[in-house]
């Protein structure tokens, strides 16, 4: 089975895709979860916040992530200004640390079952424009993004080969001894989310594994999606 593939990476000076369980001090996931993509893309092409996540069910669009660029994290210290009292007068402050991440790209693979919107996003892509103005995570983090191009995604079966993977993993595939860890990589796993309802409730979390420098991961998968063009091996999450 073939589908075609839009293809693009995502860039910004700052990031921060929040971990709910955190909140003094916010820490942020490593990778934009499927949740954040699927905002992303939605701002892109123009589609409000309160509906956008009924397009972006698993059933209707499959989304890949790579990391192009090693994951860098720094904390900075902002100031919180309570505005209940009045807009323009500071009456308390807060300050808290805020976990960011600094000079991080990565890779989009993206289709979508509606050709009118993958149509509608490919012609964007290749004009290099936006609806709504894109970020990495918060408002202020404004990105950029590279179009690639769009490619055919073949599903390859039955291979129980190693073969080197460009997205993350999903572990929930894979068996023990199916990576092939080697010994000058980084490997980490974070659980993030990669479903929310029409009331932007996690329905899914799914637990991924990556590599921080952005090296490719050697594994065994039954089932993978070869990018035709680039020669880059994905797993959907």
């Amino acid at each position: 089975m073939t589908e075609k593939y839009l293809v693009f990476d995502i860039s910004a000076a700052y990031g921060h895709f929040k971990k709910p369980y955190t909140t003094t001090s916010p820490l942020t996931y490593s990778i934009p979860t499927r949740t954040a993509v699927s905002g992303i893309v939605a701002a892109i092409l123009g589609l409000g916040k309160e509906d956008y996540q009924k397009h972006f069910s698993k059933a209707q669009a499959k989304i890949a992530i790579g990391i192009k660029s090693p994951i860098k994290k720094v904390r900075i210290s902002e100031n919180l200004i309570n505005t209940k009292k009045s807009m323009n007068i500071i009456h308390e402050r807060t300050q808290i640390k805020i976990e960011f991440l600094k000079d991080v790209c990565y890779r989009i693979y993206f289709t979508h079952s509606d050709k009118q919107i993958y149509e509608r996003l490919k012609e964007l892509l290749n004009g290099h424009s936006t609806v709504y103005t894109i970020s990495m995570g918060l408002s202020e983090n404004l990105a950029n993004y590279t179009f690639a191009g769009e490619f055919d995604g073949r599903e390859v079966n039955g291979n129980k080969e190693v073969v080197e993977f460009s997205s993350v993993i999903p572990l929930d595939i894979l068996k023990k001894g199916d990576v092939e860890y080697e010994d000058d990589r980084e490997y980490f796993t974070e659980t993030i989310p990669v479903e929310m309802d029409a009331d932007r409730n996690v329905k899914e979390y799914r637990e991924v594994l990556f590599e921080r420098n952005s090296y490719k991961i050697k594994a065994k998968a039954d089932s993978y999606i070869r990018i035709e063009g680039i020669d880059e091996n994905i797993l959907i999450i």
